[in-house]
């Protein structure tokens, strides 16, 4: 962690906030968006993936958003990868870092990607072979690792298998992913004791879903026990298109103001997150669905705490 922040939040609205939207957004305001989250202070962000059109047709023109956006910024800017094919799109675009997604359950894994999980783990080797090949950083997300949509609590020994053999690929991080918003912090405890179990010295982070309302009780919980890497999508837009009943992500104005008031510093200006916000939520047509958005401003905490805790912005 850097001088400005005592936690780093990657903010993924303009892939797994979009990818559950009825429209698809231009690549240009996807752009637009990614340089005002850059404005607001965020040194980290997904920004697309390559993944199948047919699937997921909102992440057509990821190639272009990267390739704009890695030629003007030095954050970290990630597109998910899922096959061979997928790296070697990511390296053609400019890609200076990566995640590879795999799911711990085989009937989540062949509703996502049409393979089991460890079909999906023998085609990644050479992905992360291409990713390799070309100084690409690889890191690595378990989605879901705590409850599947189609067969319930996931054991924690199955996703720490999971993560081992993503870490065994080559994996540098691992996120473990609440794709459906269902984990409570007794789970979020148990599965990241088992994962460090296997990969101890392997950063973690966490992706959090709040379709039950727990997301910021379980990114406290891991901050308990010291895990400093959080997404979040502005607006708390999201969901997993393969998941029935997942929902939006953790909100980034909420953990940011869940945070600062605590006096954690994110180095990011809850006041330009706003705007962001509320000009994303124009362009979608709907309202944001965080918990924020329904505070008037003026009320005492909404801005998410002092701006003085926030670093300075990285785009002028």
């Amino acid at each position: 962690m850097d001088a400005e922040r005592d936690v780093l939040i990657t903010d993924v609205v303009l892939r797994d906030g979009l990818q559950d939207e009825p429209i698809s957004v231009a690549p240009l305001d996807r752009v637009r968006v990614a340089r005002r989250l850059l404005d607001a202070g965020l040194v980290s962000l997904e920004v697309g993936a390559f993944a199948s059109l047919r699937r997921v047709p909102q992440m057509a023109g990821s190639d272009a958003v990267l390739r704009t956006l890695v030629a003007e910024s030095t954050a970290a800017l990630y597109t998910l990868v899922f096959t061979e094919f997928g790296a070697q799109q990511a390296v053609e675009a400019g890609a200076r870092s990566v995640r590879v997604v795999v799911s711990a359950t085989d009937r989540h894994s062949s509703a996502s990607v049409g393979v089991s999980t460890a079909e999906a783990l023998d085609r990644l080797g050479p992905a992360f072979g291409v990713l390799q090949a070309a100084g690409v950083t690889a890191e690595a997300c378990v989605a879901p690792a705590f409850v599947c949509a189609f067969d319930g609590d996931i054991p924690p020994e199955r996703a720490a298998a999971t993560a081992r053999r993503l870490v065994e690929l080559g994996a540098v991080v691992v996120h473990l992913a609440d794709t459906v918003g269902a984990a409570q912090p007794g789970a979020v405890t148990r599965t990241v004791a088992a994962v460090r179990d296997v990969v101890p010295d392997v950063p973690l982070g966490l992706h959090l879903h709040d379709t039950h309302g727990m997301a910021r009780a379980n990114a406290w919980t891991a901050f308990q026990l010291g895990i400093t890497r959080f997404d979040a999508a502005i607006g708390g837009l999201g969901g997993c298109p393969f998941a029935p009943g997942s929902s939006g992500n953790i909100a980034t104005e909420d953990l940011v103001q869940m945070f600062h008031r605590e006096g954690i510093r994110t180095g990011i200006d809850p006041e330009k997150l706003r705007r962001v916000r509320d000009e994303l939520s124009v362009v979608l047509g709907h309202a944001p669905l965080s918990a924020l958005s329904r505070v008037p401003p003026d009320v005492p905490g909404a801005a998410g705490g002092d701006p003085a805790w926030c670093g300075p912005p990285l785009v002028p």
